[in-house]
């Protein structure tokens, strides 16, 4: 089953602050630990029990909860299991420089990260003695999120949270917290509560390519002729220095943007570049120095990828199927150039053609192989 992360922004300070700063520093400390050890084991377990009876008393000596404890055990071996997809050797992996907790079972409610109703959140918090306390944080919760967070608790459907800290400092000598509660639920729940239009009668094609300062939308016909074209801007994402949390509103107001525009074009599926296995890396926080082949730019393509895990997402709300084609050839051939000078478009813009070609050719590969 898919799922999808609901990100909720707070900010605290004073003594809630100072109890979630000491849960997530000795949720790091712990994945540090397991992490040095799971190196040193020349062969690890092959399962969720074995993985946990190997190394849940060590954990627990860090951080005293059990269910903060399988959520770093839960962590650890996804990076080795993405270690071993993309062919990396797991001792050279290293932890990002991040400060989170997570509880990792699928329940309702979720015992740590509790979602009330009126929207807060009751929260399991370590301190650096080992005991425990519950604390109450009330995120900011956007409009279209309400309806969802209030059918968690209506259906009681089982989900995952993590807390995840963005910023931290102290002011007036009390410390503050900038952080995120981050809620996992199936996409199928998602999709259920969300969507924007249930039928979509459209018969044409689009092609999207993703840059790092905007989606460039190609809409073809049946017979590949290009009927539409239109670039959906997000320039202030790009530059040095810009928060987070705005860049992120900007890209998913453009995917918005783009997935209505197609709609109402008559775009019954869109084709992307594939983004491989790069945003699974990204969420499980693992970094790695190496490159995976020769000029590959890592943060930008991470970045690329995971606009096109949005345009994913967000797709199915709005009735339009998503398929992949490779991305080589999209940027950088005799067909690219051709094109270009024929319908006088920009690089991106024919990339986006390209890439709705290369989609109709696979689909018709495929029906025709089927047939």
């Amino acid at each position: 089953m898919s799922y999808i992360t609901l990100c909720l922004p707070f900010n605290t300070n004073d003594s809630k602050a100072e109890k979630l700063f000491s849960t997530a520093w000795l949720f790091k400390t712990a994945s540090h630990r397991m992490l040095t050890l799971a190196k040193q084991f020349p062969v690890l377990p092959a399962t969720d029990i074995g993985w946990k009876n190997t190394f849940r008393k060590v954990i627990y000596e860090v951080i005293s909860n059990r269910r903060y404890a399988d959520g770093v055990i839960v962590l650890i071996r996804g990076v080795y299991e993405s270690c071993r997809q993309l062919g990396i050797d797991f001792k050279d992996a290293e932890l990002g420089d991040w400060l989170m907790f997570q509880q990792a079972e699928k329940e309702y409610p979720v015992r740590n990260i509790t979602l009330r109703q009126g929207y807060e959140f009751h929260i399991t918090t370590i301190n650096y003695n080992g005991k425990p306390e519950r604390i109450t944080i009330k995120p900011t919760i956007p409009k279209n999120y309400k309806l969802l967070l209030e059918k968690i608790i209506e259906d009681k459907q089982k989900h995952t949270a993590r807390i995840v800290v963005k910023d931290h400092g102290v002011r007036k000598d009390k410390l503050w917290v900038q952080g995120e509660v981050q809620l996992t639920i199936p996409l199928k729940f998602y999709y259920k509560y969300m969507v924007r239009f249930k039928r979509n009668y459209g018969r044409l094609y689009g092609g999207v390519d993703v840059n790092t300062d905007r989606i460039n939308l190609a809409i073809v016909d049946k017979h590949g002729r290009l009927r539409d074209v239109k670039t959906f801007w997000f320039e202030d994402v790009s530059r040095k220095g810009y928060p987070r949390r705005r860049a992120r509103v900007l890209i998913g107001m453009a995917v918005h943007e783009m997935l209505k525009y197609a709609y109402h074009h008559g775009v019954k599926t869109l084709f992307l570049e594939n983004p491989d296995v790069l945003g699974k890396l990204k969420l499980l926080w693992i970094r790695n120095g190496r490159r995976l082949y020769k000029n590959y730019n890592w943060k930008v393509m991470t970045f690329r990828s995971s606009i096109v895990e949005i345009i994913t997402i967000k797709a199915p709300l709005y009735a339009i199927k998503v398929d992949y084609v490779s991305p080589r050839g999209t940027t950088t051939s005799k067909q690219h150039d051709k094109l270009m000078r024929k319908y006088g478009l920009d690089r991106h813009t024919t990339s986006a053609y390209i890439i709705a070609l290369k989609g109709m050719k696979r689909c018709t590969s495929i029906q025709n192989t089927t047939i």
